[in-house]
């Protein structure tokens, strides 16, 4: 997916083509990682859902499929390193290989207070939203570099850029990931990209939680949350050939927040 090309015989259209490709994207049943693999399929790859429920994993790929692209749900929890080494080996096993992989699935409570914050809930945010990252990667990420090259997309939080109480293990597992990405950039490079995208708030199923006023508006330059859909072209970009020189980048996709 790295090597060079002629970019005059190249359409613009074409830089963003993914057939034949196979995408995995954790969190993928619901929110932004729905969106992708979505994306992806339209774009012509084939999809690895993973999330915790089947069910929800089997709704997606049935979309997918009707997209006319392959599609395999796999319930798999990304807090648990013995469910990625299955999930690994699934999606090789059906595929042969992966080409894109999302680190997209992630949870973000908030604790009473730092000091009430107990140590199983400390370890679930870790677990979830760094833990899993660094394990799937590093068992996708060496297969991708001894075969054609790949391109592994983190997804982070403005959250780790724009801390707030109480969201101090959220903000530390995704500032964690952000430093993991340059690692496995310089790790996995030159044929696999590493890259992250950090999102700022969007109206996915967690956003019913909101406030009506946080729904409607952010202290942001566009002023107003991001519209699920709006994560695509990034994610795109980051999985194609259009990025083909960017890698250990972050890229903010939070409508210009604060």
């Amino acid at each position: 997916m790295t090597g060079t090309r002629d970019d005059k015989s190249i359409a613009p259209a074409d830089l963003f083509d993914l057939t034949g490709k196979v995408a995995l994207v954790t969190g993928g049943s619901r929110g932004l990682g729905r969106e992708m693999v979505r994306a992806f399929a339209t774009a012509g790859a084939d999809v690895v859902i993973a999330s915790r429920k089947l069910d929800a994993c089997e709704t997606v790929a049935a979309e997918v499929r009707e997209l006319g692209r392959r599609a395999l749900p796999i319930a798999a929890h990304v807090g648990h390193w013995d469910d990625l080494a299955r999930l690994a080996d699934t999606a090789y096993e059906e595929f042969g290989k992966v080409d894109v992989l999302v680190n997209n699935a992630g949870m973000s409570p908030q604790a009473p207070s730092s000091a009430e914050t107990s140590e199983e809930l400390f370890d679930k945010v870790i677990g979830v939203n760094f833990k899993g990252p660094f394990r799937l990667a590093s068992l996708i990420g060496p297969r991708m570099a001894e075969g054609d090259g790949g391109s592994i997309i983190n997804v982070s939080s403005s959250g780790a850029l724009f801390p707030q109480p109480r969201f101090g293990p959220y903000a530390g597992a995704k500032a964690a990931l952000n430093a993991l990405t340059t690692v496995f950039a310089l790790e996995y490079g030159p044929t696999v990209r590493v890259n992250t995208i950090s999102a700022g708030p969007f109206l996915t199923d967690i956003s019913k939680a909101w406030a009506e006023e946080k729904r409607r508006s952010t202290r942001s330059a566009v002023g107003r949350p991001g519209r699920p859909e709006e994560i695509i072209s990034t994610a795109l970009y980051l999985a194609s050939e259009a990025s083909s020189y960017t890698t250990g980048s972050l890229i903010r996709v939070d409508g210009g927040l604060y």
